[in-house]
């Protein structure tokens, strides 16, 4: 059977915001435009070299009910939480976090002569899971497979397969299987993967220019690509070359019902959340697991 390539269905300019206590970010998914991709919530881009743009972090702030999944391009982010986890994640690591029924933590990015720069993704997760039990996955940089395609693609698979099937990483067992690959292209390179028929695809470039799908469509970064339906995403480098990461997921067509950082599925979880926060009641020390 053969192959089709997915087209770009839409290019998606990231328009500034304020977040944190002060942070300056690029949004593009999560926005009043573009409200989520199911089951993608919020694609937040930073970058900066001023540290005014940056050092005020996202000081101790609450979750409930989504994944969190940080990409560190340049720099280091000091965290911690309510689990007692602490430390840094630095140029090429990357958190996952599972904030299933509730957890309090702080991301503070650290002043340095390179700035920060990177990505932050939202997950949504299905109902069934939303009240689970909150927990992490550090991945450093060297715990991620590097390898070049035979197209010259150089890829990193944070979660799901990359390259046909070669590579495998190491995020894996979640209910929207999701795909995370992360893609530098050299000038004269090109990429193609698969990506089930039926999941949201999508690409975020966050530097230079690349071209996807059939009719070669220029992204110049930042911009985020949303890919139509088909069998695998194909991309080009630009003549400078440039980077992005490959999502996908398999949509989960419940309702959404968010309030901050919060995702639930009815507007009464969202008061019962609200209310646990009030009281006291949002920690749990024994979450059930879904």
């Amino acid at each position: 059977m053969t192959q089709t390539s997915r087209p770009v269905a839409q290019l998606v300019a990231p328009i500034p915001v304020v977040e944190g206590a002060g942070v300056h970010l690029r949004r593009s998914l999560g926005t009043a435009a573009l409200d989520h991709l199911d089951p993608f919530l919020l694609l937040d881009h930073f970058e900066s070299a001023e540290a005014a743009d940056y050092a005020p972090g996202f000081p101790y702030h609450p979750h409930r009910g989504i994944e969190t999944v940080t990409v560190i391009r340049t720099g280091e982010v000091r965290h911690g939480d309510s689990l007692g986890h602490k430390g840094t994640i630095g140029a090429g690591d990357i958190q996952w976090m599972t904030s299933g029924s509730g957890i309090m933590h702080e991301e503070m990015p650290q002043v340095r002569p390179e700035g920060i720069a990177g990505l932050q993704l939202w997950l949504n997760v299905p109902a069934r899971e939303k009240m689970s039990r909150p927990k992490y996955r550090d991945l450093r940089a060297d715990q991620l497979t590097e390898a070049t395609t035979d197209d010259g693609a150089r890829i990193r698979v944070i979660a799901g397969e990359g390259d046909n099937g070669c590579i495998v990483g190491p995020v894996d067992s979640l209910a929207v299987a999701p795909k995370f690959v992360d893609v530098t292209l050299a000038p004269g390179t090109a990429f193609r993967d698969a990506v089930p028929r039926g999941h949201t695809a999508f690409a975020y470039v966050d530097r230079g220019e690349v071209r996807f799908g059939p009719q070669h469509t220029a992204a110049h970064g930042p911009a985020l690509v949303i890919f139509g339906e088909g069998d695998l995403v194909e991309a080009a480098a630009g003549p400078a070359g440039g980077r992005f990461l490959l999502a996908a997921a398999r949509p989960l067509h419940e309702p959404i019902a968010r309030y901050g950082p919060f995702v639930m599925n009815t507007r009464a979880e969202i008061e019962q959340t609200l209310q646990e926060l009030r009281t006291g009641r949002f920690i749990r020390a024994e979450p059930q697991d879904a």
